[in-house]
């Protein structure tokens, strides 16, 4: 059960890094920190609607397997002593 865990603690960092660059790769919405940081001004050199629907898809799938691993976790530790 030893090689899961650590296993599944590995997944759950890369993913939650990987997934914190993923989300600040998206194009702001206003009025965030992505203006602060210039996001303001770069909106316009964006890409197309089909590369924010990949980015969109992409994160989602990365945070299915952040939260995946967070319950695999929660299960190991709840159901082994």
């Amino acid at each position: 059960m030893n090689v899961v865990r650590i296993g599944l603690q590995v997944l759950l960092v890369i993913a939650g890094l990987f997934l914190t660059l993923l989300i600040l790769l998206h194009k702001g919405r206003g009025g965030g920190l992505s203006d602060m940081f210039g996001g303001g001004v770069s909106s316009n050199l964006g890409g197309s609607s089909v590369a924010e629907r990949n980015l969109d898809r992409f994160t989602i799938a990365v945070a299915v397997v952040w939260f995946a691993a967070v319950v695999g976790l929660g299960l190991l530790d709840r159901f082994t002593a």
